[in-house]
């Protein structure tokens, strides 16, 4: 029995992370026609996070999306609401870490607290928490919400935890006054596991958002443009935080790999030029709007890299797979949430491929044996 969440996987001693991303959403994260593509049942949702939680991996990390991105895919225009699906895995599985992606705009931190700490107690410490503060002008239509200037959004983000964290500690009833919130009488029983709050993780690129991870969060998310810059990137990230306290930095990939390069390549050829929605594409580069620069929206290999799975691309033979994940812990990524065309099919290659070579180059260790629970 863990005495403690930083006993959980999710803070093991392994020096490269992994875990599952996208996989509550219709297609995952590509864009493409392939028959294989990712149906995101729940029977297989199940499947694919039993399989990540026995072959070791750290976490499953799940997307916030309410609008897909049309085409003949709509990739992610189907999902599955994601407190409610990390409940569903927590109880579902041993070790593995599961998280809730939260557009915090969209819920009250009282109800949310409270739904945490359920997930939380589920779990028995392994919910984590991925805060949003959000980009899409349709989600936010969806839900009547204000689209704050870009800065203002974290501001709320920032209020909105602060009234979540005092829920989950202070053991008298509250008030607050803040600039969004004005509560009343505030009070959450249960506390979460352990009385510690959950690991939180902030997705953002902007210096804003790096700035608002560092100062609120355990773990930034974010994207690698490429392996040049992404060094300076997390240096000027962790040179953020104040606190003296080192904040771990994750990015999101596409998983292809198979046990050799060319089939590989092979393979990625076939599902982005011969299976791709290049329709789809379109839509999702020109729906990023200021998020993308208008020279790279009309970048073929943009669309390419968006049908093929929008993260780092992460394409090659077990070998090329490992030394890319080498050249970012140098580089001082700690971990990859990573998408595959089908989290269930090609997982074996992560099992049977990739962890082993991992564990040769020093990244992981072995699996140990399953804690007593």
């Amino acid at each position: 029995m863990w005495a403690s969440r930083a006993q959980t996987r999710i803070f093991n001693d392994n020096t490269f992370k992994l875990g599952l991303f996208g996989m509550n959403c219709s297609g995952g994260l590509s864009l493409t026609r392939a028959p294989e593509r990712w149906d995101a049942s729940w029977e297989h949702n199940v499947a694919a996070a039993r399989l990540a939680d026995e072959a070791g991996l750290e976490f499953l990390l799940p997307i916030g999306r309410w609008h897909g991105y049309k085409g003949e895919t709509d990739t992610q225009g189907t999902t599955f609401e994601t407190l409610t699906w990390a409940c569903g895995l927590l109880a579902s599985t041993r070790e593995i870490t599961t998280f809730g992606t939260l557009h915090v705009a969209f819920i009250n931190p009282v109800f949310a607290a409270k739904q945490i700490v359920t997930a939380d107690h589920i779990g028995r410490g392994r919910f984590g928490l991925n805060v949003v503060s959000g980009w899409n002008p349709l989600e936010f239509g969806s839900f009547g919400a204000d689209l704050r200037d870009h800065d203002d959004r974290y501001a709320y983000s920032g209020e909105w935890l602060e009234v979540a964290r005092k829920i989950w500690t202070e053991t008298e009833p509250f008030d607050h006054d803040g600039r969004f919130f004005k509560l009343k009488g505030v009070l959450g029983k249960p506390k979460p596991w352990w009385g510690s709050h959950p690991i939180i993780v902030s997705a953002g690129n902007s210096p804003t958002g790096r700035a608002f991870a560092a100062a609120n969060a355990d773990c930034l998310f974010t994207t690698i443009p490429d392996l040049e810059t992404v060094g300076p990137k997390i240096a000027d990230f962790r040179a953020m935080a104040t606190d003296g306290r080192r904040r771990n930095m994750f990015a999101s990939a596409h998983l292809m790999a198979r046990p050799t390069r060319k089939e590989a390549l092979d393979y990625h050829h076939y599902i982005v030029h011969e299976m791709g929605d290049w329709e789809a594409a379109e839509y999702a580069a020109n729906l990023r709007g200021d998020r993308i620069a208008p020279h790279l929206k009309a970048n073929a290999s943009l669309k390419e890299r968006l049908i093929s799975g929008a993260g780092f691309p992460v394409i090659g033979s077990y070998d090329d797979v490992v030394d890319t994940f080498v050249k970012l812990s140098a580089a001082g990524v700690d971990g990859l949430a990573c998408g595959m065309i089908n989290y269930i099919d090609d997982f074996r290659h992560i099992a049977e491929g990739i962890l082993p070579r991992m564990e040769r180059a020093g990244l992981r260790r072995p699996k140990p044996v399953a804690a007593d629970r």
